[in-house]
This record gives C-alpha cells, sequence and structure tokens, in this order.
C-alpha cells in the first residue's frame, strides 16, 4: 500500500508544523508521508525538540524549511496549522486536499522555562489529539 503524503504548513517552520510532522511520523508512519514547511523558515524552537524527546519523539535531525523547497512536489493533503498559513498559502498546486486547523503559537509564550514549557506541551498534546482523531483513517478526512 503507498503511503499517503502529508505537508504541514506555519508560518515560520520553527514549532507547530515541526510537531505534526514528527508527531504524524511517529503516530502514523506507515500510512502517511510527513513533510514541513513554513512562508518563511527560521529554525526549529528548541522547546518543541524538548517536548517531542519527551514523549519519545526525536525531531533533533529536524529543520526549518520553506514551501518553496516543495513547490514542484505533489501531496495528497496539504495542513495549514496557522492561520497567517492559510493566508499566504490559500492554495498549494501539488495539493490534493487542503485542510486548515490552527493552533497557539508557541514562539509567543512568555515567562519561566517551565512555563514556556508547559505552552508547548499543551499545545503538542492538542496537536496529538487532532491528529489522531483526523489521521486515524481516511475516511476522516476525505
Amino acid at each position: 500500500m503507498k503511503k499517503k503524503s502529508v505537508l504541514f504548513l506555519c508560518t515560520h517552520n520553527s514549532a507547530r508544523s515541526q510537531l505534526a510532522e514528527g508527531l504524524l511520523r511517529a503516530l502514523h508512519g506507515k500510512r502517511y508521508e510527513a513533510f514541513s514547511a513554513g512562508t518563511v523558515a527560521t529554525r526549529v524552537n528548541p522547546y518543541v525538540s524538548r517536548a517531542m524527546s519527551e514523549i519519545g519523539i526525536d525531531i533533533s535531525s529536524h529543520w526549518s524549511k520553506t514551501v518553496d523547497e516543495f513547490a514542484t512536489m505533489e501531496f495528497d493533503y496539504v495542513v495549514t496549522v496557522c492561520d497567517n498559513a492559510k493566508e499566504a498559502c490559500p492554495y498549494f498546486p501539488g495539493a490534493g486536499k487542503i485542510i486548515h486547523h490552527s493552533f497557539p503559537d508557541p514562539s509567543t509564550f512568555t515567562g519561566s522555562d517551565e512555563e514556556i514549557m508547559a505552552g508547548v506541551r499543551s499545545v503538542r498534546d492538542q496537536i496529538k489529539d487532532w491528529i489522531t482523531k483526523t489521521f486515524q483513517g481516511e475516511k476522516d478526512i476525505l
């Protein structure tokens, strides 16, 4: 069975799309091939890497990529995980289906190290729950 391909998009490809890529790969990697990109590349948020390692998912090899790197590829699903990406990429030429679900932006979290980590964990868990519900069976997203 051929894997379905999924591209997760957010503004900087530093947090939400990285979380989604890592989670989909870990939860449903036998059925889906996951990628992520941003409208502008920056760097992977270190809090995101820490939050993922806490649940046994290593994204330390991930790097921030732009949507331009995937412009010639075709995807079964393109998922925008923030409102800015939805507005910046309302149409993706290689998308079979576009899905949008916005999550809070971890780059805006402030406070102590533990307060920031608590916020990132919350977003991670929200994305994990959404991915579990959305990608557990194709009939759920078609």
